[in-house]
């Protein structure tokens, strides 16, 4: 378990480098999905809705993607429930409950996507609040 923690530190540090490096040099990556066929995929407006969280504006950060937003801290409570529930009772949810998890965040993620690209659904898709 502490080499899944020290991942997630080192997998953090690497993303705030490159959203900070990314703003300073204006380098960041395109979504391929959105660049090749001009739809909006599960995660597009991920990066700028991290720049926003690191700059303290958390609506923005809300309004590039709702649904990032609000599954993140879930999965970040999910793991250190875990990790405490492995550490003081040496039992792992992971196994009990990951496959149903990851079912559910497939269709959700899915479904999110193709909403989001349905005109009645465009309050979805990545917008910037003047």
């Amino acid at each position: 378990m502490k080499k899944k923690i020290i991942s997630c530190f080192i997998i953090l540090l690497v993303l705030i480098i490159y959203l900070t490096l990314g703003e300073h040099f204006n380098f960041y990556l395109k979504c391929p999905i959105h660049f090749l066929f001009n739809i909006y995929c599960p995660g597009c407006g991920s990066t700028r809705m991290l720049k926003s969280i690191l700059h303290g504006n958390i609506y923005q950060a809300f309004r590039y993607n709702p649904l990032l937003f609000i599954t993140i801290p879930f999965y970040l409570i999910y793991l250190f429930i875990n990790y405490w529930a492995e550490k003081k009772h040496k039992i792992s949810l992971t196994k009990k409950l990951e496959p149903n998890l990851w079912y559910f965040l497939i269709i959700l993620f899915i479904t999110y996507g193709v909403l989001r690209n349905i005109p009645l659904f465009k309050f979805l898709a990545p917008t910037t609040i003047n």
